[in-house]
């Protein structure tokens, strides 16, 4: 049975975030709000966990999740060929609605899906994320809907799609915008926006002025 918790509450958040955290390290699903929609998380480094994730969406391996983390720090550990235009996207636009294609470390235990060696990152600017993600460590998140419904801005309309296939749900209220992030491709020499969402090229490129974008 889901149990779901009221992020509004300080003791309801707290509880909720521990019990999320404690969900995540057994290997189990969770949802919780981002500043763009509500998102379906798992342990990034437990494959079994991120299957059920892609499961509980209805999505196949072709459609890896993208990875969540609660700091830029963090990033040390998980992506190598990380470009000087890459640091600087990250210092202006994390965090936020940017989320950056990057190799990642060879010898990562994960399974994210068919990655050819590249993850997609964010961190996102929502204070129940970021503490849950500093509590757990890098998450794989993908929108909290069925695959073909629309992304849910409110954890009732997640809930309805994911019921129990998700063992903690967190309510931080509707989320801000459901305008979806902007995706950079920073694996070559210049920078690609393979989707502008949140983020135009016009304001990407007043930190990378070579921005690409994709044909």
């Amino acid at each position: 049975m889901a149990r779901r918790y009221d992020c509004s509450d300080a003791s309801d958040r707290a509880t909720g975030l521990r019990e999320a955290a404690s969900a995540v390290r057994r290997g189990e699903l969770v949802v919780l709000p981002t500043d763009t929609v509500y998102g379906i998380g798992a342990d990034a480094f437990n494959g079994e966990a991120v299957g059920d994730l892609l499961q509980a969406k209805g999505r196949g391996r072709n459609m890896p999740s993208p990875v969540l983390v609660g700091s830029p720090n963090t990033l040390h550990g998980l992506v190598t060929d990380f470009s000087e235009q890459a640091w600087e996207l990250v210092d202006a636009f994390w965090p936020g609605a940017l989320t950056l294609v990057a190799r990642h470390q060879p010898s990562l235990q994960w399974d994210l899906g068919d990655t050819r060696g590249t993850v997609a990152i964010r961190m996102p600017l929502h204070p129940v994320a970021i503490e849950l993600l500093t509590e757990t460590g890098p998450m794989a998140v993908s929108s909290a809907n069925l695959t073909g419904q629309p992304s849910p801005q409110t954890c009732d309309a997640a809930q309805n799609m994911l019921g129990d296939s998700v063992s903690v749900y967190l309510d931080g209220g509707p989320t801000p915008d459901n305008v979806p992030s902007s995706i950079v491709d920073v694996t070559g020499k210049v920078p690609v926006l393979l989707r502008a969402g949140a983020l135009s090229a016009a304001q990407l490129r007043e930190v990378v002025p070579e921005l690409e974008e994709a044909q």
